[in-house]
């Protein structure tokens, strides 16, 4: 099986984890570009987690002129609506599938896995986590939207997932509004959301990362 290259972590060092996050970067950037944050979460020791950050294939992007760069799929055009290769999107959401699955094979039951992604990687995981076919423990969207909501086949098994979606007000690259749409079309597809905002840009801040601390304790049982 060939699996997305990854960046890995392990909390606390050295234990085994029986739970993990699969986070996902944004347009341009790399698996590195989260995993600094770990440490800044300060989880508890009592949670033997194993962050996994994957890295996107390089692809030309529409809206960037053709340059090839880091992407999970390509963008067609910068609209309010932000027309993607869906296509694309659904691929990399496999790609995760492979993921979920490697982490199962490791002895982490798929319930206590999060999903998590920044931007282009909230798109991916939000259809990821939805079409999934075993029970996740939750969904974490960063200044992101939903550009497969009109697509997207859920799967049952995951009708009951917490989904927490952050964004900034101040955000020049994904207007809050396509934030608080995701956010929306998810509460009426049935799904258990929570919505919070913050004063900043297409990046991520101190009180979110608190907040995105507290929600993985509430989802992993800290």
């Amino acid at each position: 099986m060939n699996y997305l290259p990854t960046v890995e972590s392990v909390i606390p060092a050295a234990s085994e984890p029986d739970a993990a996050i699969i986070w996902l970067h944004g347009l341009g950037s790399d698996g590195h570009d989260f995993a600094g944050i770990v440490p800044e979460l300060r989880l508890p020791s009592s949670l033997k987690l194993r962050f996994v950050f994957p890295h996107a294939p390089a692809i030309p992007v529409t809206v960037n002129g053709g340059y090839v760069m880091p992407a999970w799929y390509d963008i067609l055009e910068m609209d309010v609506g932000r027309k993607v290769d869906t296509e694309q999107l659904t691929r990399s959401a496999e790609a995760v599938h492979a993921l979920i699955d490697r982490e199962i094979q490791r002895g982490t039951p798929s319930e206590r896995i999060i999903l998590a992604g920044f931007s282009q990687g909230g798109a991916v995981i939000l259809q990821a986590a939805l079409s999934y076919a075993k029970p996740l423990a939750g969904a974490l969207s960063l200044s992101s939207y939903f550009p497969t909501v009109e697509t997207v086949v859920p799967n049952a098994v995951n009708k009951g997932l917490p989904i927490l979606v952050c964004h900034g007000t101040r955000d020049p690259v994904v207007n809050e509004a396509l934030g608080r749409k995701a956010e929306s079309d998810l509460r009426s597809m049935g799904y258990s959301t929570e919505y919070k905002s913050y004063p900043m840009e297409h990046s991520v801040c101190l009180q979110q990362i608190q907040d995105i601390s507290a929600w993985i304790q509430a989802r992993l049982g800290a």
